[in-house]
């Protein structure tokens, strides 16, 4: 509990830096807030007026803690080029990134698990080597450059799957999401499990030099048996702290796929944010993106203390 509780507090701090950052992304930018609200007609009284109700006549410290409250009420402001509100546009467009990130995850989760440790049975073998090989070219080659590829040869050059949106003009139905899905989530998940395979090989061989698979054997247990029922459980642990770890480039990678499928998520929001030099939705990105990590990583912490008893008795 002791643990849970030190995490938290840690997390609640990584948010503080975290919305001191955006708050000086504010105070560095180029421009004058003011003039986004000023009208042509508008008199230099009520200009001021306007400067003071903004809070900007304030000391910085009094103007972070006003823009703070208002984060933790939920107003994350307008947009600068559509002025509709920033939580709004975030979360109109959240639920096509957890889409394409969640799909990645679990399949790659589902293809690196039994994929290392068949391969940990035999390291050196014909598998293992093809295997080493195909996931050093996942982990080296750039997202975008991967997915490029794939589109023309799936899309342009075969025809058989659509290269952009989430869905095609006139179609709502999953079969036609679960087409488009298809490319940025395989893109997705050959890096994710390219590097998941490599950690759930060398933990399987560090496990199976261990006493107790030995002992094991000794007893008589088939192979199948010891890897399912004793090395699988020891090997995943890892994992889990890996996956706390990768959260930040499967946000980073999906941005990145989103932008080149022109996947409807926040990832294509932010890049167009950026492009407009839209300050209050790179903010609202920021601060959302970073919560969204920084639970993640909590999640994995407590999952990792209910996951190792050797852990749960020392907190």
């Amino acid at each position: 509990m002791k643990r849970v509780i030190s995490k938290l507090l840690q997390s609640v701090l990584v948010m503080l830096i975290v919305s001191v950052l955006c708050f000086a992304l504010i105070k560095l930018a180029p421009g004058d807030p003011v003039l986004t609200y000023v009208q042509p007609n508008m008199s230099e009284e009520y200009i001021a007026t306007l400067r003071e109700r903004l809070g900007l006549t304030r000391s910085l410290p009094e103007q972070y803690f006003l823009w703070l409250g208002r984060i933790l009420h939920g107003n994350f402001g307008y947009s600068l080029v559509n002025t509709r509100p920033v939580l709004q546009q975030i979360l109109n467009r959240l639920p096509a990134t957890l889409l394409l990130m969640g799909t990645s995850l679990v399949l790659a989760v589902v293809i690196s698990v039994p994929l290392g440790m068949k391969c940990a049975q035999k390291p050196g073998g014909v598998l293992d080597n093809l295997v080493s090989a195909v996931s050093y070219i996942g982990i080296s080659i750039p997202n975008y450059w991967f997915g490029i590829l794939l589109i023309y040869l799936f899309s342009v050059h075969l025809g058989w799957l659509p290269s952009i949106g989430m869905h095609s003009t006139g179609e709502t139905s999953t079969v036609d999401l679960i087409r488009h899905l298809i490319l940025p989530c395989s893109v997705m998940t050959y890096v994710n499990s390219a590097q998941f395979t490599r950690y759930i090989r060398s933990s399987t061989i560090t496990q199976l030099s261990e006493d107790y698979v030995a002992v094991q054997k000794a007893y008589g247990m088939p192979r199948r048996g010891i890897m399912f029922r004793h090395v699988l459980k020891n090997a995943i642990l890892p994992m889990i702290t890996v996956l706390g770890m990768s959260l930040q480039s499967l946000v980073s990678g999906a941005m990145i796929c989103e932008q080149v499928f022109s996947w409807p998520g926040t990832g294509q929001l932010a890049v167009t944010a950026v492009t407009t030099f839209d300050y209050p939705l790179i903010m609202g990105i920021t601060m959302m993106t970073a919560l969204m990590i920084v639970i993640g990583n909590l999640l994995a912490d407590i999952l990792y203390v209910v996951a190792d008893p050797r852990i749960r008795s020392t907190v």
